[in-house]
């Protein structure tokens, strides 16, 4: 409330909390932003990060190593949370790997948002890399 005062001809309004109102209203935008701001190098982090794991893991296919040595080295590599929700696809399997072949190792995560009012309207980002490399 506006609190008034006659000083001889002007008027003087008390302002007193007018800022602290202003503040109130763009804070809640403010940190949305931020949120925002951190998601999205969220994101490009793990993006970075799945990639170079596709393509260390895809150099070991390259030197005939098995499927099971492929893939626990991806699991012991990736650093984004939970080794476990990473989704690796290899192919062709050691097993029909031939010199001179091409074997591609994908990998898959979910990454989930910390910005409120994305992680209620969006699913989970299901990040993606892959690599082929040639097998000697």
């Amino acid at each position: 409330m506006f609190m008034v005062e006659r000083v001889g001809t002007r008027m003087i309004r008390e302002e007193k909390g007018q800022s602290l109102t202003e503040f109130a209203l763009v804070l809640p935008l403010l940190l949305l932003l931020v949120c925002g701001v951190m998601d999205f190098g969220r994101i490009m982090y793990g993006y970075v990060h799945l990639e170079m794991a596709a393509q260390e893991t895809v150099r070991l296919g390259g030197l005939r190593k098995t499927d099971a040595e492929m893939t626990a080295f991806a699991r012991n590599y990736i650093n984004l949370g939970t080794p476990d929700k990473l989704r690796i696809t290899i192919s062709p399997t050691d097993a029909s790997r031939k010199s001179g072949q091409y074997v591609k190792v994908k990998l898959e995560y979910p990454m989930g948002y910390i910005t409120p009012v994305i992680s209620r309207f969006f699913p989970n980002l299901i990040i993606t890399a892959d690599s082929t490399i040639r097998v000697e």
